[in-house]
């Protein structure tokens, strides 16, 4: 039997992999150890294998899914100047909070997910309410990807079987794709999905512009968009517009998972870069063009502006892009508690029994857990909204406030100058902005629902009803 000692050296290239010697019949072997997953061989799954391109596809297929398809109509709600305004700061910050995961993570490599977080700042139960914030969170997501999947396959086939039967497919395709174990081999598929909804939207969006009115827009009288540079929203109807955004840009919570795979996390910074301006310029063009030529008849999902036959075309595109998120939303969770049930034994990064037993329980049952949601509970869109506004952006802001401030409040950490005074007043307004959002978010959400069901009394557990027809 060997006896292991772990004598760590100086990161290998940067990347925090250091060596672990092992000592037995063998002689000494020396192997790659990472300060999460434990050693790295040859006779298990290599986590750390994703370079910054892949990480960056990563970060933004965690980010473009269904938000985007939201923003139209929150310029609506806002009008295209204050909504172009409350997206660029949205933007701002959660860039800032996904800067901040990059920099905590190299320097506290032990770091794998929030809840590690949790546990550094606030103790036993800052982990575990974040924890089960983040695995609710996902869930409730991937089981909106699961009824966007379901709207897209009945915008193609013109219902062709009872939705709920759809939903089912949504989950098995969704769970399978899930079950493959590194985020390296994914980050193919996650390319794959962002260029598949990236065109589908791109195509929505020039065909509003070249139609005569949108799909939903009166027929029998002359039309010419009613788009508003100022909008006059409720205090309700604006803080649900603003957490549409918010929602938009809440893939915070994955890039501790992402950062913790990469091969190098020094080049993190590179890949948020990319992401966060491929993602911010995709919002705000899209958001105005769309909403520009469509007005208030824009519909929600957006890809339904364009008429029957480009909702159609564009839903058919979009399916894999809205797979590969779901695929995302349910690995991630699934990762977390595999990681969580196996960290510090042989199994997390050997192919026995054991190791094949608990991911596949992990991801499946969080795959079940998302389609019974996704299936059984009324107001579905309404109660998604509530758990984002709740979970999304508690995740998304506070948490990087504290992370600062915990990494830089002390004198021996930092050097209390003019720019130190600068982060902390920044940090503390990053805390208070996200406390206010998730307050004033939930809220909101929670009147959308009340009024929902005053409107049509809720919807049916696993209808068969057509669900595409409203958007």
């Amino acid at each position: 039997m060997l006896e292991k000692t772990h004598e760590q050296k100086a990161p290998l290239e940067g990347d925090q992999l250091h060596e672990v010697r092992s000592h037995g019949e063998e002689g000494t072997v020396t192997r790659p150890y990472d300060p999460v997953f434990g050693e790295i061989t040859e006779d298990g799954p290599n986590y750390r294998n994703v370079g910054w391109l892949g990480t960056s596809a990563l970060m933004i297929k965690a980010q473009i899914g269904l938000g985007v398809l939201s923003i139209p109509q929150a310029f609506d709600v806002l009008g295209i100047v204050p909504g172009v305004i409350c997206l660029s700061m949205v933007a701002a910050i959660t860039t800032w909070s996904d800067y901040i995961v990059g920099v905590f993570k190299l320097r506290h490599p032990e770091i794998y997910g929030i809840d590690d977080v949790g546990w550094m700042i606030f103790g036993r139960i800052g982990k575990e309410v974040l924890a089960a914030g983040f695995v609710l969170y996902y869930a409730f997501v991937a089981g909106a990807m699961m009824l966007g999947i379901s709207i897209g396959l009945n915008a193609v086939t013109m219902h062709g079987v009872c939705t709920a039967v759809f939903v089912a497919v949504a989950a098995i395709i969704g769970g399978g794709f899930a079950s493959i174990r590194t985020l390296g081999k994914m980050s193919w598929l996650a390319m794959f999905g962002v260029t598949c909804l990236v065109i589908s939207i791109v195509m929505v969006t020039i065909a509003v512009g070249v139609q005569d009115r949108p799909a939903t827009a009166p027929k029998d009288i002359p039309w010419k968009s009613d788009f508003k540079i100022v909008g006059n929203p409720t205090f309700v109807e604006a803080v649900s517009a603003i957490s549409t955004f918010v929602f938009a840009y809440a893939g915070t919570p994955a890039f501790f998972s992402f950062a913790a795979e990469m091969r190098n996390p020094q080049h993190y910074g590179r890949a948020l870069l990319l992401c966060q301006i491929i993602v911010t310029v995709a919002y705000v063009g899209i958001g105005c063009v769309v909403y520009y030529f469509c007005g208030s008849y824009v519909a929600s999902p957006a890809l339904g502006s364009a008429g029957p036959l480009i909702k159609k075309i564009s839903y058919g595109i979009a399916i894999p892009g809205i797979v590969a998120t779901a695929m995302l939303c349910i690995h991630l969770p699934g990762k977390y508690l595999f990681v969580r049930f196996l960290r510090g034994s042989k199994h997390l990064t050997a192919n026995s029994v054991v190791h094949w037993s608990v991911w596949l329980g992990c991801v499946f049952g969080i795959t079940l857990f998302a389609y019974i949601i996704s299936s059984a509970i009324p107001v579905f869109g309404g109660l998604v909204s509530f758990i984002g506004a709740l979970l999304g952006t508690l995740m998304s802001f506070q948490p990087m406030g504290c992370m600062w401030l915990y990494d830089n409040w002390s004198k021996e950490k930092r050097k209390r100058d003019i720019q130190w005074a600068f982060m902390v007043v920044w940090s503390v307004f990053v805390v208070a902005s996200g406390t206010f959002l998730m307050v004033a978010g939930t809220y909101g959400s929670v009147v959308g629902i009340i009024d929902s069901y005053q409107k049509n009394g809720g919807s049916k557990a696993w209808s068969c009803a057509d669900n595409s027809n409203s958007v």
